[in-house]
């Protein structure tokens, strides 16, 4: 079914008329009475929440009046719905404060995407055939409780098992509590570009296991470690128009901003400076830096954990001197003592750490080192530093009891599903793609095949829900109660939930309603204090104090599209730090890197996609559209390389190369010939090359994330994706797949056809 089909922008008024669908005169169609008044041509403006990414940026959705083709009692018809036409940023939410990516304004593609699952459907094939057919809602349930049933009878409830991304909202506390009354472990999480090492990080220095928000809008100087802070990293609506207001919004003071990176992301892009460093360096630069601050007494030490931890280090280990540190990172020893002096003395000044420098197997030692060149000049909870978004004990709220173990890692748990050594009979896959968003050698494919019963609740199909044998389609976040949690990106505690702004196009249901459900069927129901997830929202906010006077906190936040403030006195959630590994010697600094150097002599980094992130947006066409800021590249992926290597492999703009590391086979792509990365590295965008990803993703471009070597930060357990090795070689001349806007629109016209 087309756009056209089931959006159609028409005039025809009546209640009970018949019409020609689809321009075929043959096939009638009935008008069924709308379920609400609706004024044509007038524009409602409804709050919504964009769940893209964690970020959580309050939106304004315009609906109007539109016809819509629906199926009810049987019968296909039109009745005419108020439609979303058009997102914008929410003016009075504290994280965006009226501004939206260009992924947010997207978003309204998954609600109207013809490629959509509009119906539960069932696995008709062999399993990864991608064939399914159509199954009713209560056929469906069932099956899934009489799968989950068997278990009960059968003594084995932790047989269940939930594959998800990191959740912090309500959604993600319903599903650890559904776990947990039926008696199956805690959730298994995966995200490629996840933040787990960070969180660690700050969980060692300050006792908060948390993302932070910085006050840029504040701050003088800001020196940035390989965060992309204003594109893809953490909450880059809310640090973007931050950053405006430090470069531009006090008269007469412009603050400094000096990027240091291995490759050149759109954050680096806009610095005052760009360093270059050798990967995995960035934690031996912030103790040079710090050990210039301490030499030449520039701040005073404020002390903590964090400053301890430098002169942990410094025990008995080499000197960080500048000299020492420029042989370990290629940064010029003149350059540490400048930039350590400009840091020290232009304050407030804080340090940003985020993505690559993290992603190695010494990640929580970069971070922790940055946390201590915060702590060292007092920007730690101080105005132009570093901060924590309060965060809201919503499970206390909403009666969750609290979990006594944390989230299971995919990657200790595929060898085992693999050798079919895991007690795992049924597994829900819910917001993760983990087939395609995995290293090669993790073989996850091969692991869930080993699953008996697998039942996805994902919108579209995918790498990973080709393999479900059942699929139970989730609303789009316009049709439901859409909320959030915002972990980062405001200075004060942020709680979003917003109803509908339309109605349901399709056979979809609300995931959380549906474990509701399925929990209230079984022989051995799952106990939980709500009949409803809009009930379990509404507990959050019954304790807190409204905004607005004469309006409870639910009622004004349903207007708002949320709730914030300061937070009632017992309802404040502290992220407690996780239980790591951390041996801070020498060794823990030095990154290790898979691959020999003399037969894989690049490091290898893939990156978020600015259209994309993880690859999890690629089926949007609007992203795919939507050219790359630094390269102008859309609808196709590339490997970026620097001109003085491309040079000397005889490797020129547009060529075809052959990228290839120890692990998988080889990614064969386009080159994009770039200053801005090392002459020892070459960057690929993720996002790309999917097998099964709707019309839009399916077959287009290379998936760089095949390449990577399973190996981890030795501290955490969570991927090292920025610690693989890899070769180049050069296969042929420019063959037109590299598609760029402002050089190749011809191109692009024939690749659309």
């Amino acid at each position: 079914m087309d756009r056209r089909s089931f959006i159609k922008l028409t005039a025809v008024s009546g209640t009970t008329a018949a019409l020609a669908g689809c321009g075929d005169p043959d096939v009638q169609f009935i008008r069924f009475v709308p379920d609400e008044d609706i004024i044509p041509g007038q524009a409602v403006f409804r709050p919504s929440v964009c769940p893209l990414c964690a970020s959580g940026c309050g939106l304004t959705v315009r609906v109007m009046g539109a016809d819509a083709e629906v199926m009810r009692d049987g019968r296909t018809g039109v009745v005419q719905v108020m439609a979303a036409k058009k997102l914008e940023g929410s003016a009075s939410h504290p994280v965006n404060r009226g501004g939206l990516c260009a992924r947010g304004q997207a978003a309204i593609q998954v609600t109207y995407h013809p490629d959509r699952i509009t119906q539960p459907l069932k696995r008709a094939g062999n399993r990864g055939e991608g064939r399914f057919e159509a199954i009713s809602w209560d056929d469906a349930l069932a099956e899934v409780v009489g799968r989950l049933n068997n278990l009960q009878d059968g003594g084995m409830p932790g047989a269940l098992a939930c594959l998800t991304r990191t959740a912090i909202g309500h959604r993600g506390a319903l599903l650890s509590a559904f776990l947990r009354g039926f008696g199956a472990g805690p959730p298994i999480v995966y995200e490629l570009f996840g933040d787990d090492v960070l969180r660690a990080a700050n969980g060692i220095s300050f006792g908060q296991a948390q993302l932070p928000t910085f006050d840029l809008a504040n701050t003088r100087y800001v020196l940035g470690f390989g965060a992309d802070f204003l594109g893809t990293w953490n909450a880059p609506v809310a640090h973007s128009r931050s950053y405006g207001e430090m470069r531009q919004g006090r008269p007469g003071l412009r603050g400094s901003f000096v990027q240091i990176e291995s490759r050149m992301s759109q954050t680096g892009a806009s610095a005052d400076e760009w360093v270059a460093i050798r990967p995995g360096t960035e934690g031996i630069l912030a103790l040079g830096l710090a050990h210039v601050i301490a030499r030449e007494q520039l701040r005073p030490a404020v002390g903590g954990a964090a400053v301890a931890a430098i002169d942990e280090w410094s025990a008995g280990l080499p000197s960080y001197t500048p000299e020492e540190v420029e042989k370990a990172t290629g940064v010029a020893a003149a350059r540490i003592e400048r930039l350590a002096r400009e840091f020290a003395e232009r304050t407030p000044s804080v340090a940003v750490i985020g993505g690559a420098p993290l992603a190695h197997t010494n990640g929580l030692f970069n971070g922790v080192a940055v946390n201590a060149l915060n702590a060292l000049v007092g920007s730690v909870g101080q105005p132009g530093g570093l901060f924590f978004t309060p965060q809201i004990d919503f499970a206390a709220a909403a009666n969750v009891p609290a979990s006594p173990a944390g989230p299971v890692r995919l990657g200790p748990l595929t060898s085992g599903l693999r050798a079919g050594e895991t007690a795992v009979q049924v597994l829900f896959v819910d917001g993760v793609n983990p087939v395609y968003s995995t290293p090669a050698e993790w073989r996850v494919r091969e692991a869930l095949g080993n699953v008996p019963y697998i039942v996805s609740f994902g919108s579209f199909l995918d790498e990973t829900s080709a393999l479900a044998d059942l699929i139970l389609p989730d609303h789009s976040f316009l049709e439901s109660f859409a909320e959030s949690v915002p972990e980062s990106g405001s200075m004060m505690a942020v709680v979003s939930a917003a109803p509908a702004a339309m109605p349901p196009l399709h056979q979809t249901r609300s995931t959380p309603d549906v474990l509701l459900e399925i929990g209230r069927q079984l022989t051995t129901p799952v106990q939980l204090p709500w009949q409803t997830f809009e009930e379990m929202l509404i507990a959050t906010f019954t304790g807190l104090p409204s905004m607005t006077e004469g309006l409870d906190a639910w009622s004004d936040a349903q207007e708002k599209g949320g709730w914030w403030g300061t937070l009632p006195a017992g309802s404040v959630r502290r992220a407690a730090p996780a239980a790591v590994q951390a041996d801070f010697s020498r060794a823990a600094a030095e990154p290790r890197f898979d691959g020999d150097p003399a037969e894989y002599p690049f490091h290898f980094l893939p990156y978020p996609s600015n259209q994309f992130l993880d690859g999890a947006l690629a089926h949007l066409p609007w992203l795919q559209e939507m050219p790359d800021p630094l390269t102008s590249a859309m609808w196709s992926s590339w490997v970026e390389i620097n001109p003085a290597t491309a040079a000397r492999l005889g490797i020129a703009q547009g060529d075809i190369v052959d990228v290839a590391s120890a692990h998988g086979a080889a990614v064969r792509t386009a080159a994009y010939l770039s200053p801005g990365i090392a002459p020892d590295v070459v960057a690929m965008p993720a996002g790309q090359g999917h097998t099964t990803f709707t019309r839009y993703a399916s077959g287009r471009g290379e998936n760089p994330v095949a390449l990577l070597a399973p190996v981890t930060d030795e501290a955490t357990g969570s991927l090292a994706w920025a610690a693989t090795r890899v070769k180049l070689t050069r296969v042929g001349g420019a063959d037109g797949r590299l598609i760029l806007f402002a050089g190749g629109l011809r191109e692009h016209q024939d690749h659309r056809r």
